[in-house]
């Protein structure tokens, strides 16, 4: 079997950045060297990409970032244009899968450092096991509900974990935006910086997480993980079925995430 390298991975994918030191490995979403423009390419190239990571056995802590001022706020998934079932089941539906599987196939412990809103698919940096945000970040499910589309690509299942089953649905379905702050006072995150400070915190505790025994921390992260891997075996393909059915009847017009924000 063939066991992948930094360097078999670290080129493949257009918008995703590696910096690794002394097995901690820092990933950075970007599109073109600035903060990450969320569409079906890099919701193709990320599952594959925590499949690569998952496989290399010299990553030992991930850090998972974006570049800019944002984590994940701005999109364009073509909208207007249209979906077919076909489209759906062929291609969006098992990207959908392998993006929150693979991620939950990492052992390696993972960070979150949350640069910015996190206004689109932040359920990538709220699976990490340490999240931590920058004080200007805000948190939202931007493109699902306030845009026309099920929540059903793992939200549903990631939300209610973490703020409980009436305040998840009022969350989704008004399109609250959550600051940094009653992120922290609810539990979503678990430490608030300045942006500049960010990252130092982040590559702080992926070293204090090094320094335990490799194998331990392995299992640790597998250990707190079941339930999450549970939920979304049995959640997961149905919302995305329940999502690609409604998508099929309606396709929103506009995915820019800083505008429905404003709605």
């Amino acid at each position: 079997m063939l066991i992948p390298t930094l360097d078999d991975y670290s080129k493949k994918y257009e918008h995703i950045k590696f910096q690794r030191e002394d097995g901690i490995l820092q990933l950075t979403l970007h599109s073109e060297g600035q903060d990450l423009v969320w569409g079906f390419a890099p919701h193709q190239e990320l599952g594959y990409c925590f499949a690569d990571i998952a496989a290399d056995p010299d990553n030992k802590v991930i850090i998972l970032t974006g570049a800019g001022e944002t984590f994940i706020h701005k999109e364009d998934l073509g909208g207007g244009s249209g979906v077919t079932a076909k489209v759906w089941a062929e291609h969006v539906l098992p990207d959908a899968k392998r993006l929150l599987t693979n991620l939950l196939e990492i052992q390696a412990p993972m960070i979150a450092a949350v640069n910015g809103p996190a206004t689109v698919h932040a359920e990538l940096a709220l699976l990490c096991d340490i999240v931590l945000a920058a004080d200007h970040s805000t948190f939202q499910d931007a493109p699902h509900y306030p845009s026309g589309l099920v929540p059903g690509d793992g939200v549903h299942v990631v939300w209610p974990m973490l703020l409980g089953l009436n305040r998840a649905r009022y969350f989704l379905l008004t399109g609250q935006i959550l600051s940094a702050q009653q992120a922290l006072d609810l539990g979503v995150v678990n430490e608030v910086l300045p942006q500049a400070a960010l990252l130092q915190r982040a590559w702080e505790l992926a070293r204090i997480v090094r320094a335990r025994p490799a194998l331990t921390t392995r299992l640790t992260r597998e250990a707190m993980l079941i339930q999450v891997k549970r939920a979304m075996l049995e959640a997961l393909p149905y919302g995305l079925a329940l999502e690609g059915l409604a998508a099929c009847d309606f396709w929103p017009a506009s995915f820019a995430a800083e505008n429905i924000a404003k709605r």
